[in-house]
Order: C-alpha cells, then structure tokens, then sequence
C-alpha cells in the first residue's frame, strides 16, 4: 500500500529511543487505527498493550519475538504479527519504514 485515502494523521511525531524511531498516529474511517514510521538501524525492544501487525514498508529488520530464541529477518513486502500485551526485540538492519495495524 503507497498511501491511504481520507485519514485523519496527528501533527505531532510519536519519537522514541532518542530519535531512532519516528512515527505519526492514523485515524482511518470506522475508527481503525494505525501509524506509519520510520526506524534507523539500532537494536530496540518494543512492548505492545494491544496485538500488532507490524507491516515493513521498505528495509530489513530481524525480529524475536517475547519467548523466542531466534531472530527471524524481515524486508520490505512482509510483515510480522505481535500479540496483545508482549514485546518484541528489533535489529534494523537498514532503515525500516512501517506501518503497525492495531488490534
């Protein structure tokens, strides 16, 4: 997807881990929620309150999951699900643009 139609985007950046990951809240029609980013290469762990499918835009990125033992590497085109209330370890290894889907 290169763009969404009729969406309502908070003007404020969401910046986390000093700047290494920008991102702007979505608000599409019927109230789904979504936001768009971008993270520099880094190693970070993200926690979720609610499940997540975090959709790579472009980049790459290895990714274990709350309970794994392995990394498993993600590029533009795939995507990967979290579930409510877990958390995920990220290695970017180039420069990730996304798009996390709530719920």
């Amino acid at each position: 997807m290169s763009k969404f139609e009729n969406v309502s985007v908070s003007t404020q950046a969401n910046v986390y881990f000093d700047g290494k990951c920008v991102s702007y809240d979505l608000e599409l029609p019927g109230g789904v929620s979504k936001s768009v980013g971008v993270i520099q290469p880094s190693q970070l762990t993200f926690t979720t309150s609610a499940p997540e499918v975090m959709e790579l835009v472009a980049g790459e990125a290895k990714v274990t999951l709350a309970g794994g033992t392995e990394a498993r590497t993600y590029r533009g085109g795939e995507s990967f699900e979290v579930p409510g209330d877990s958390s995920f370890d990220i290695e970017i290894v180039e420069t990730m643009h996304y798009i996390c889907h709530y719920g």
